[in-house]
């Protein structure tokens, strides 16, 4: 537990531009913004089955995100992972 706290304040540090601010995080089809450029994608097993993860950057401030789509979780979707 104490690496998540680490990590979310380190989020928390973060400076995001305002299309990344305005991002609906963990709600599955929430749209992202036009400066994502997506990275790759890669699958993880869930207890229902596999789930697409896809990693996305910002051309504008950086951020990295996440989107996981899981039509089995409606609180998917956007997640910060990084600078």
């Amino acid at each position: 537990m104490t690496k998540e706290l680490a990590r979310q304040s380190e989020l928390k540090k973060m400076e995001l531009c305002d299309s990344c601010a305005g991002i609906q995080r963990n709600w599955r089809r929430a749209p992202g913004h036009a400066e994502l450029v997506q990275r790759g994608n890669r699958k993880e097993d869930r207890g229902h089955g596999p789930v697409t993860i896809t990693a996305y950057r910002c051309d504008r401030c950086g951020t990295a995100w996440e989107y996981e789509n899981d039509k089995a979780n409606l609180h998917a979707g956007w997640s910060v992972v990084g600078r």
